[in-house]
């Protein structure tokens, strides 16, 4: 006797399957980060990072404005700083002046209707390449909360939609949210970097800023890549201070964890697909292991199909120029 119901049947062709595709990506998905450097007529590519770029500011303008030409509406900055202005204060952080207080202004110039999201975190303005301030090798918690804050106020005064907390310090959501009510930035929201894992992956990140840490490494802040009922108990508490968004940062080897937060939480989730997961991409691409474009778009679908409302990744123009 033959199976009455075939399931294949809604497998016969490309036809059929679009029609009933459960998970379907679009260009309103994608967190486009962007890097920003000091000078002009800078495009630089990132080594490590194929097809990937620093821009100053000048060349930045000209990137946002091809970024909404092609339906990407919402960018990530990260500022590359001078090694000179790096201290274990984070005072360059906090100049109403600095690089990437001037890049939300060049951003919303060039593109005002563009969502702006800034990072938030003290390791490109570090001598000693960590998220907070050291003291004796130790990374301070409630000293660090403490210019984060101040760094927040200046992103949000400067024009930044979302602050984007990436530090993992305990109490910093809660504290820049009240920093901003207090200063009338009601509107301005916060993304938080909820569930940030010690990752190997970061590595070509951390060249494209240069903020590799000078000593020891970030497992006091950052979670445990072994552990998951504490990225929801770190989730739940970042919300309960006001958090908006909330991250899991990288992304494909934490599928479960999208999962697990999404199924607990009632604010939209974020992923982070890293820069060593796009590195390994591309270069076994290169060396034609692997069709570039068909792993790409696997990889952001399950992105998606996991529970994620907004992927940020550097693939993003790659994507929305296949969709």
């Amino acid at each position: 006797m033959y199976p009455l119901r075939r399931n294949r049947r809604l497998r016969t062709n490309e036809a059929v399957r679009s029609l009933v595709r459960e998970t379907i990506l679009s260009p309103n998905d994608f967190l486009v980060p962007l890097f920003v450097v000091e000078g002009k007529n800078i495009k630089e590519e990132i080594p490590s990072m194929p097809n990937y770029f620093r821009y100053s500011l000048d060349l930045l303008e000209k990137e946002v404005k091809e970024l909404w030409s092609l339906g990407l509406k919402s960018v990530l900055l990260f500022v590359k700083v001078p090694d000179k202005l790096k201290d274990n204060k984070g005072k360059e952080a906090i100049n109403p002046d600095g690089l990437m207080q001037r890049a939300i202004k060049r951003v919303k110039h060039a593109c005002p209707e563009m969502l702006v999201m800034t990072d938030v975190a003290l390791d490109p303005y570090s001598t000693y390449g960590h998220d907070g301030i050291v003291e004796h090798d130790q990374i301070l918690n409630d000293e660090t909360v403490e210019v984060l804050t101040e760094m927040s106020v200046s992103h949000a005064k400067a024009g930044a939609n979302f602050v984007a907390p990436s530090d993992m310090m305990d109490g910093r959501i809660l504290s820049i949210r009240e920093a901003l009510e207090d200063e009338g930035y009601i509107n301005t929201g916060i993304m938080s970097y909820s569930a940030k894992y010690a990752s190997a992956f970061y590595g070509p990140f951390r060249d494209a800023l240069d903020s590799a840490p000078g000593f020891g490494d970030k497992k006091t802040y950052q979670m445990d890549y072994a552990n998951r009922f504490e990225a929801i108990a770190e989730t739940e508490m970042d919300i309960d201070e006001g958090a908006d968004i909330v991250m899991v940062k990288p992304g494909l080897c934490y599928l479960d964890i999208v999962r697990e937060i999404k199924n607990e939480v009632d604010v939209p989730v974020a992923v982070y697909q890293v820069s060593g997961e796009y590195a390994m991409v591309k270069a076994a691409a290169e060396r034609g292991w692997l069709d570039h474009d068909a792993v790409m778009m696997e990889q952001l679908t399950a992105i998606k199909r996991a529970g994620a409302n907004i992927i940020a990744t550097y693939f993003a123009q790659d994507a929305v120029r296949l969709l």
